[in-house]
């Protein structure tokens, strides 16, 4: 699911935001992970998007089942300046295993090689930086994989058409993302009858989304399909392709499976959704950090699965519907 500007930032945050009615860490103050630190936090990248609350969710439960507390820290925005904030915050009193969603793979490493170092166990989940050497386990989707299931799957829907496709991303420098991207454009070279346009960054914005697709109908007459690498994206080009009255002539592939995207695939405005199962991620990248702090075997990367969702088969794969609480 998600933006990502490196920037300078302050120290430490004075108010710690909880997504989905999760509390704050406790406030010790010992400066390092004591032993016996019951206490995980989620830090993900964004709050409130229901990609994230379903990963919380099922992290919340798992934690739970073991024995230990995990609370929730969640930027307003996707942004590494503001989930630095975070990542600093956690400084007085860091908690024993820490599960986050880097929002930039390479400006987010020292905040949080500074929350290593201070022996928290870091469990990276949906994204990942560039150098992973700081985090005992790693879980995501295969994004490369999920690009190119969008391919085929845009392809199939394409049914032998010719013309051009629009792959729209978020923000430069989002590891997941620019994997969908780049798994899709190089999938769809298998095609003949589909040829990629230049990927186009939307900032993350839907309304900047929107814009791009309005420009690509103008400039593409022959435009038979957009891939849109997230939510974010996927309910821009939505919005885009309904303001041209194009909705269902240009076939609408998205990435992930929130409340409002299901919605527009059982409407039409959707064709295909690639589903993660952020749960899963959730529930694994606790199993991860507790494995860590109780001295037993930990698995370096693991690979959540992928789902492609049309309207014929939604009913049957509802399962993967993401969550809006939990």
């Amino acid at each position: 699911m998600k933006k990502y500007l490196a920037a300078g930032v302050s120290a430490a945050a004075a108010l710690l935001l909880a997504a989905c009615g999760s509390g704050q860490v406790g406030q010790s103050g010992s400066g390092d992970s004591a032993p016996g630190n019951k206490n995980l936090v989620l830090i993900p990248g964004v709050q409130a998007e229901p990609f994230y609350i379903s990963m919380q969710c099922g992290a919340q439960a798992e934690a739970r089942k073991l024995g230990y507390t995990l609370t929730t820290q969640a930027p307003q925005q996707f942004d590494a300046a503001l989930q630095t904030e975070k990542v600093n915050a956690l400084g007085s009193n860091p908690p024993a295993g820490l599960l986050i969603a880097p929002t930039d793979d390479t400006a987010m490493l020292a905040p949080i090689q500074q929350v290593a170092n201070r022996g928290t166990k870091i469990v990276q989940v949906d994204t990942s930086l560039k150098d992973s050497s700081v985090a005992v386990s790693s879980i995501s989707s295969d994004n490369t994989q999920g690009g190119q299931l969008a391919a085929d799957t845009l392809a199939r829907l394409a049914g032998g058409r010719s013309g051009s496709v629009l792959v729209l991303d978020t923000k430069a420098g989002t590891s997941t993302t620019a994997a969908r991207a780049a798994g899709f454009t190089g999938q769809l070279k298998k095609y003949p009858n589909l040829k990629a346009l230049d990927v186009q960054f939307t900032n993350n914005e839907p309304e900047q989304a929107a814009a791009k697709v309005t420009a690509a109908l103008a400039a593409n007459p022959d435009l038979v399909g957009i891939f849109a690498t997230n939510l974010n994206t996927g309910e821009g080009a939505a919005t885009g392709l309904r303001n041209a009255g194009r909705t269902g002539q240009v076939n609408l592939a998205g990435f992930d499976a929130s409340p409002s995207e299901v919605e527009g695939l059982r409407n039409g405005e959707y064709q295909a959704l690639i589903a993660q199962d952020p749960g899963a991620i959730g529930q694994q990248g606790v199993d991860q950090a507790v494995n860590a702090l109780e001295g037993k075997p930990v698995t370096a990367k693991i690979t959540a699965g992928l789902n492609s969702i049309t309207k014929a088969n939604m009913d049957a794969n509802s399962q993967y519907f993401y969550k809006q609480s939990c």
